[in-house]
């Protein structure tokens, strides 16, 4: 899952992609209200779910979620805000927002929240992703093959969610970068070749097809049996 956090507070923007990043999920940062609008210019987004400040210092985070949500009116926001009157709560919510949390917070709560957050704000409300003979569980984070149970590192189960979720699709390697790492291709770095190696490893059973195909000069793409 692709988060978009939107904080201008350093000190909590780190400790908050930071435990996003432990927790496998892909994280884009900006502090500025002026950078977060530019997502909305375009009916289409890589994010699945935005953690939004409201004091932001180019502009008000209320305008970035007014306008958020006119484009994108499914996918989930989160006011992080140390706003905590029951009129701001009301406001950030009458505007759109499906959950706020007020600072300072607990990150094993901001996590419960997004789970719940996305649950029920219309992203895909199953525990699994499903294809052929591969199961991956996105709340373990284990994977099964033809029954087998798969433990999974962090960076190998996000990488094979993001396979799962676009299946029989290329993706290139800056793309993989970008969701599953956060920064942008290197054209020296080895380290989607490394951790689909990994994968494929876990993956291709004795008996069973591989999944996984390069597409040379192209990157990668999960292809079921």
């Amino acid at each position: 899952m692709h988060v978009l956090l939107v904080e201008d507070d350093d000190r909590i923007a780190t400790f908050v992609e930071k435990g996003l990043r432990a927790e496998g999920y892909a994280t884009t940062r900006t502090a500025q209200a002026g950078e977060a609008q530019g997502y909305t210019e375009t009916s289409h987004t890589d994010f699945d779910l935005v953690l939004l400040d409201l004091g932001l210092p180019d502009g008000s985070g209320e305008d970035v979620l007014r306008r958020f949500r006119q484009r994108h009116p499914t996918i989930p926001v989160i006011i992080l805000t140390a706003r905590a009157e029951v009129s701001d709560k009301v406001r950030g919510l009458d505007l759109g927002a499906n959950d706020y949390v007020t600072k300072p917070f607990a990150f094993e709560e901001l996590l419960a929240r997004i789970r719940a957050t996305v649950r029920s704000a219309g992203q895909p409300t199953t525990t699994e992703l499903l294809l052929d003979d591969l199961r991956l569980d996105l709340l373990s984070k284990v994977a099964w093959r033809a029954g087998r149970r798969i433990d999974l590192a962090p960076r190998e189960w996000a990488l094979l969610e993001l396979f799962m979720r676009n299946p029989t699709h290329v993706l290139s390697r800056s793309k993989i970068l970008s969701q599953v790492w956060e920064y942008s291709f290197d054209p020296g770095s080895n380290v989607v070749d490394v951790y689909v190696g990994y994968l494929r490893r876990k993956l291709n059973r004795a008996g069973l097809h591989p999944l996984i195909q390069t597409v040379r000069g192209a990157g990668y793409r999960l292809l079921p049996p």
